[in-house]
């Protein structure tokens, strides 16, 4: 049990990457569905292009940003979607994911697509939480 959810995990194989195969909620909840998450600036602009891992710590600040306008924050993320254009580069920084969920195994799902919103994203991330 994380949070206020129960992980759902038949095997430990994806332990390694910070997910979970499932998640359960509780009935009374009030969820936020996040609009993906991509390395932009406050302005819109995309920050660091060509570079995989600050784009994905920006990614993920976002994706904070939002939770907290909303009352929630990382510990009460259900599911995470990543959508990128290099599937390779994302795993090779898999450890800032790990690190930056902490304890939580969100339910995820990692996409490999030819493209984004803007031709020098590289990542963007989906999200479904909890807000306690």
């Amino acid at each position: 049990m994380s949070g206020a959810y129960e992980t759902i995990n038949p095997w430990s194989w994806q332990d390694q990457f910070g997910f979970s195969q499932a998640v359960a909620t509780p009935a009374a909840s009030r969820w936020l569905f996040l609009a993906g998450q991509g390395p932009a600036a406050a302005d819109g602009t995309v920050v660091s292009p060509g570079d995989i891992g600050a784009q994905l710590t920006q990614a993920l600040d976002n994706l904070e940003t939002v939770l907290a306008q909303a009352g929630s924050d990382l510990a009460h993320v259900v599911r995470l979607n990543y959508y990128t254009t290099d599937v390779d580069a994302l795993l090779g920084v898999w450890p800032l994911i790990v690190q930056r969920l902490a304890d939580n195994r969100p339910a995820s799902t990692l996409l490999g697509v030819s493209r984004l919103a803007f031709p020098e994203m590289l990542i963007e991330i989906e999200a479904t939480a909890l807000v306690p």
